[in-house]
């Protein structure tokens, strides 16, 4: 899909000129400092619901995103957090007055495919060829059982294929390279990239055949337990999910967990309880600092154990699963931030799996998909002589500005 921004200016005898700049993120500078430094006012803080507060301390430092300015005066910004949602701030022309949103992402993707041939070191070349130091990464990690880039030679040739999300023109998010070959010592040097993301020197994987598990057993993790006996996953973390109750999409940072009223919920590590109540759209809240970085938050339960200064051990009785706040029955949300920043709670619920195994020596190879038809594209683009790229487009080909009068007001409406 054409990534295309149209802003329609429908207005009585009113003259309109932007112009969209992209911008990075001050490091350090809070939402209500951005508000403050464009003129646009704290009044903005209050249209936005108490759920999605927490989404603004996702903005990181040195993120891009994108402002339509006429002169001083900012009309619209797009601040990501994460790759799939964005925060809309933006201005009536009419009433002057700025409406906040959150909304998702629309990009395209991008099939790309590089030749670049080694010039001075691989790294510069390769990173003026296409403007992603991304890409210098992943091909490293990729060769790095099969090939000590520190060997490669001036005139040796790179050619890969990777997929890219596209965002007004420029490389969004992070790149994947589905496979590469490097031309190197009169030889070519493949490696492919199956789906589960390993690396193979071949278009085939190696995988033993007669593999048996046996049993399997789930064990709790060493520092951090459950929150509840029982874990049933209703609604999983995720940047980008469609609200049952409000009907938009909002990102859902921590992971909803199946459970009756009156469940009890524990502690999932030792710490002090940094609050007890209510929390808007959340309901009954508890919140623990378990040091290190880390937080747990409890939302929507009936009836609360703690109290703020309290400390609590890992498994103790914090309260009992219920459907306060904004829910639609009951269940428990569970956030786990780390140094202020919401991360998937099973990063540090992992529950490992043992196995019992039977091994046998005997192993197949099991064609990676697509991998064999790569391979030719990849020994064509080696071949080519010239350095090769895809060609961004510029960001002003992404924007189309209507000026029109008309003879009824109406608001501006921005479709993306």
């Amino acid at each position: 899909m054409r990534l295309i921004i149209i802003i329609f200016l429908l207005i009585v005898d009113f003259s309109f000129s932007a112009d969209v700049i992209e911008k990075r993120w001050q490091a350090g500078e809070t939402f209500s400092d951005y508000l403050i430094r464009n003129g646009v006012g704290l009044s903005l803080i209050s249209q936005i619901r108490a759920d999605d507060i927490e989404y603004l301390s996702e903005i990181q430092g040195g993120e891009r995103f994108y402002e339509l300015r006429d002169g001083d005066r900012l009309i619209q910004a797009l601040i990501p957090i994460g790759e799939e949602m964005q925060i809309e701030i933006i201005q009536n022309l009419q009433t002057k007055k700025y409406k906040f949103d959150i909304k998702p992402i629309i990009y395209k993707k991008v099939k790309d495919s590089v030749v670049v041939r080694i010039k001075k070191n691989c790294y510069q070349d390769l990173l003026k060829l296409t403007n992603n130091s991304t890409l210098n990464y992943i091909l490293k990690k990729m060769y790095k059982k099969f090939l000590n880039f520190r060997y490669l030679r001036l005139g040796d040739k790179i050619a890969f294929e990777y997929n890219q999300k596209s965002r007004l023109g420029k490389p969004w998010g992070t790149p994947k390279i589905a496979g590469a070959v490097i031309h190197t010592r009169g030889k070519n040097r493949f490696v492919f990239i199956d789906k589960e993301g390993r690396p193979w020197s071949d278009t085939f994987k190696e995988m033993n055949s007669t593999k048996s598990i046996v049993s399997c057993k789930r064990l709790a993790p060493k520092n951090f337990t459950k929150p509840l006996k029982k874990i049933s996953v209703s609604s999983k973390f995720t940047y980008k999910r469609w609200h049952p109750i409000l009907h938009r999409y909002r990102p859902h940072l921590g992971v909803d967990l199946r459970a009756s009223k009156g469940t009890p919920i524990y502690a999932i590590a030792d710490g002090k309880v940094i609050y007890s109540g209510w929390m808007g759209g959340y309901g009954k809240v508890v919140k623990i600092n378990h040091g290190g970085g880390y937080i747990s938050l409890y939302a929507h339960q009936s009836r609360l154990k703690v109290k703020k200064g309290q400390y609590v051990k890992r498994g103790g009785l914090i309260g009992f699963v219920g459907s306060t706040g904004r829910s639609t029955g009951p269940h428990l949300h569970l956030g786990v931030y780390k140094n202020g920043k919401a991360i998937n709670p099973f990063n540090v619920l992992n529950s490992k799996k043992t196995v019992k195994i039977i091994k046998v020596a005997t192993i197949k190879k099991v064609p990676i998909k697509g991998a064999k038809e790569l391979k030719k594209r990849l020994s064509k683009l080696v071949e080519n002589d010239e350095n090769s790229k895809f060609k961004w487009e510029k960001i002003g080909k992404n924007f189309t500005l209507i000026n029109q009068k008309h003879k009824q007001k109406r608001d501006r409406y921005v479709k993306q």
